[in-house]
Parts: C-alpha cells; structure tokens; sequence
C-alpha cells in the first residue's frame, strides 16, 4: 500500500520545489519588499520583482523563526541574501545588495505625527490633545 499517489510515483507534492528539502531549503516565490541596489552590476531592483529563491531557516528571535532568502539577480550573476528581522518586522540584506533609503518620516513632509493620544503638527510646537 503506497498511502497516496504520491507515495506510488515516488515524488514529493511539492514537485522541483523540494529537491534541496533535505538540506533545510524550501524553493519559494519571492517578492522584493523594498528597492535595492545588486551589488554585482550596480543597477536598481525595484519593489515588488519577483524571484525564485531558496528560503532556510537560520536561527529565531524569541519563538519566531528568522528566515534567510537566496536568490540571483536577474541582470548579472550575482546572488542577493536577504532575512527577516522579527525585531523590526522588517528584512534585511545579509550580502549581495544594498537598500535604497526610502523610508517615509511623517513630520518631515509636515504629516500629523501621532504618539499616543496626542496628535503633533509638525509645523506648530504644541501640542494638541484630543
């Protein structure tokens, strides 16, 4: 008895994605959360290109499991890491690439900065409570 057709044909369900599943590394869909820079051939990728990557857990933060990303960049041969930093819910890149400094900051372009139950206006110095 195989248990399932899976079983029969001898293949994981997960097909080409899990050749390297014994060593840890899962073959996923990643998506860049933000622009970068290759480090290879020093052009732009911008947020939200798609890339097949290999996805291994490294390590936790707390109970929550830090993931690392490899993937090569589409214009050279260069490969870019990249791993979840639960601390900041944010990625970083391990190697292969820099971050393209983007980062929005309320005050700055005179946004309402909110901190707690007080509203800040950027361009007025007191405060305004609800």
């Amino acid at each position: 008895m195989h248990g399932s057709l899976n079983g029969y044909h001898k293949t994981h369900a997960l097909r080409e994605r899990a050749r390297k599943l014994s060593q840890g590394i899962l073959i996923i869909r990643f998506e860049m959360p933000y622009n970068i820079w290759c480090d290879g051939c020093k052009n732009h990728i911008g947020m939200g290109v798609r890339y097949n990557a290999e996805k291994k857990k490294v390590g936790n933060y707390y109970t929550t499991p830090i993931y690392r990303f490899k993937m090569k960049c589409h214009l050279c041969v260069n490969y870019i890491e990249m791993q979840t930093d639960p601390a900041t819910c944010d990625y970083v890149i391990v190697t292969g690439g820099s971050r393209k400094e983007e980062r929005w900051d309320m005050a700055e372009n005179e946004q309402i900065v909110t901190t707690g139950s007080r509203f800040l206006l950027a361009e007025t110095p007191t405060d305004l409570e609800l």
